[in-house]
């Protein structure tokens, strides 16, 4: 069974894009049979109406067409959009609208939620009696929700026999691993888990360690953990997953308690894991060895990233492990991030026999111009590679029996350095961008050539993490991406321009009546001259994250909250950064 987050939802997203370019079925339906044969609107037949309503959310099908008549209101309730409820970003009046007349009197039908934020969970599971009255819920999606909320739902949720996926991301720092998949492990029908959390930087190690000091059982398939996972539990878990096919973590660190491999005595044999992808953070080869002889017997898919140890770089140490520990190995997707200087012979030994046999090539990248010691060495066919981290240049030498490659998959491009001319590199499918990076030459040629690798109007979201980066250079970068409805990057060009002589440039002008940024987060604080400026460049706001000034905060959430303009009309979410006593050290509020 193929597993995919949301498989409903994007699926449904995607027929509606393509629906979208269908013209030619829409001007023959209104122009031949509504204005050539004079037909009223309601005289079409309910499958156009079907097709109508996949360009709408359910909200917006509901109040438009719900009490205009007996017909419609069979339409709505006999179709399948009641089944997936996915709220997403909404205001409060709207949300109130939803959950009173479209989801409380479908709850029994009901197989998939996905809540936006940690506001919704309270309304919708306010009681254990509500929860159980979801009986055929299958798929529950938590974008927001704090650990104490988690913890009082889920001895409900163990009552749901028909959930099977759950997809949860915590607003607030996690205390202890053992308590959240203990938690977890209590649901004994779940088959898909995906986890995102954050740890403190300052938190005591020994907190987050894993350490279940019974044996729990889990009937858990596909593992999806986004953050860090302490290197030394690794083995625990495993040992509570009998029945894994398939785990992703996106961060294994080291830990600081006395843990060791070889103290667990109970181990199981993981005969249906085919697939692993792991990150691993400053992990030695030795120890990552261990956890490969003792579970990946029947692994047939691995990707791993890594940032330390040259030993992973060893092209004999793996095709040993491979031969004698991995026989059913049939993609190996590597990638090494960091110092590659003076390694090309030990570099060169991926290229023997062993490896173009099983048609695995590798290559490396690295900035030529800052430092040799900057670099990745990775597999150069993609196998569906969804990220991707550009830099400078490459070896061409370990291309001699390999094929062009294709980036198809990618749709997350990382730019790790300033983009060489005329890049014959090729991303067709990338919506999302990352610079990792500050260019002190940034201009008009940057852009250009970034153009050639993607489309940049096709993106939609943009993190922009070095902190020095001009306003400028932002606000030229918007003037090509209309689409964007995501943006991301520091206060720190907010702080070092006159924003009023910004304001009357051509540029801002231009930038402010096409972008369509919903959601920006802000890293660092804001004034309320320069939060002014930010609702001026992004009218369409809807979700807003930054730091304030404390002195300023309630000046800017008045401003924020004002009905005497209309420049924040669409903005019904915000989060203040850096505020203590709320969670995660932040205020959110939500009209």
């Amino acid at each position: 069974m193929q597993w995919q987050e949301n498989d409903v939802i994007q699926n449904s997203n995607w027929i509606k894009k393509r629906k979208l370019h269908n013209v030619d079925f829409f001007s023959d339906v209104f122009s031949k049979r509504i204005y050539s044969n004079r037909y009223h609107f309601e005289d079409l037949a309910n499958e156009i109406f079907y097709e109508i309503f996949e360009y709408l959310d359910l909200y917006d099908i509901y109040k438009g067409f719900f009490n205009l008549n007996q017909r419609f209101q069979n339409l709505i309730i006999n179709s399948n959009f009641l089944n997936q409820i996915n709220i997403s970003t909404m205001s409060k009046s709207k949300f109130e609208y939803y959950h009173k007349n479209i989801l409380l009197p479908n709850k029994h039908r009901i197989r998939l939620i996905r809540l936006s934020n940690p506001f919704m969970n309270e309304l919708i599971f306010s009681s254990a009696y509500t929860i159980l009255r979801f009986i055929h819920l299958e798929t529950l999606i938590f974008d927001h929700i704090e650990m104490k909320d988690f913890i009082k739902l889920i001895n409900h949720l163990a009552h749901l026999h028909e959930l099977y996926s759950l997809i949860i991301s915590l607003a607030d720092h996690i205390q202890s691993l053992s308590v959240l998949f203990s938690s977890i492990f209590q649901l004994k029908k779940l088959k898909y888990c995906k986890i995102e959390y954050t740890i403190k930087d300052d938190q005591n190690q020994k907190s987050i360690s894993f350490d279940l000091t019974r044996h729990v059982f889990s009937p858990i398939q596909y593992l999806i953990i986004n953050g860090d996972f302490p290197f030394n539990s690794l083995n625990n878990l495993l040992s509570c997953l009998p029945e894994l096919h398939h785990i992703s973590i996106q961060s294994l660190v080291n830990s600081n308690d006395n843990i060791k491999i070889d103290d667990l005595s109970y181990y199981i044999h993981l005969r249906y894991l085919k697939y692993v992808s792991f990150k691993l953070n400053s992990i030695d080869f030795n120890k990552f060895e261990n956890i490969i002889k003792q579970f990946f017997d029947y692994v047939e898919i691995l990707h791993l990233t890594m940032n330390s140890d040259e030993k992973y770089l060893n092209a004999k140490l793996w095709q040993q492990l491979i031969i004698s520990y991995m026989p059913y190995l049939r993609i190996f997707d590597m990638k090494y991030q960091g110092s590659i200087e003076n390694k090309y012979d030990i570099i060169k030994q991926f290229s023997s026999s062993f490896w173009i046999e099983k048609k695995w090539f590798f290559t490396h990248e690295h900035d030529w111009k800052s430092t040799m010691d900057r670099g990745v060495f990775y597999s150069s066919i993609p196998y569906r590679r969804k990220d991707y981290m550009y830099y400078w240049a490459s070896d061409e030498q370990l291309y001699s029996h390999n094929q062009e490659e294709n980036f198809n998959s990618v749709n997350h491009l990382f730019i790790c350095s300033k983009i060489k001319d005329h890049c014959l590199k090729c991303f067709p499918n990338v919506n999302q961008l990352t610079f990792t990076l500050f260019f002190d030459d940034w201009n008009d040629s940057i852009v250009r050539n970034l153009n050639c690798m993607i489309s940049l109007e096709q993106l939609t979201k943009i993190v922009l993490e070095p902190y020095r980066i001009p306003l400028k250079d932002i606000i030229r970068l918007l003037c090509f991406t209309s689409n964007l409805h995501t943006l991301q990057f520091h206060t720190f060009g907010l702080h070092h321009n006159n924003l009023d002589v910004v304001r009357r440039n051509y540029a801002f002008e231009y930038a402010s009546k096409i972008n369509k940024i919903k959601s920006l987060i802000l890293h660092g604080r804001c004034s309320l001259n320069e939060l002014e400026f930010i609702v001026n460049l992004f009218p369409q706001l809807k979700c807003l994250e930054t730091g304030m000034n404390r002195t300023e905060i309630q000046q800017i959430i008045r401003f924020l909250l004002s009905k005497t303009h209309n420049k924040t009309q669409h903005l019904f979410y915000l989060c203040i950064a850096y505020t203590p006593k709320y969670i995660n050290s932040n205020l959110y509020l939500w009209w």
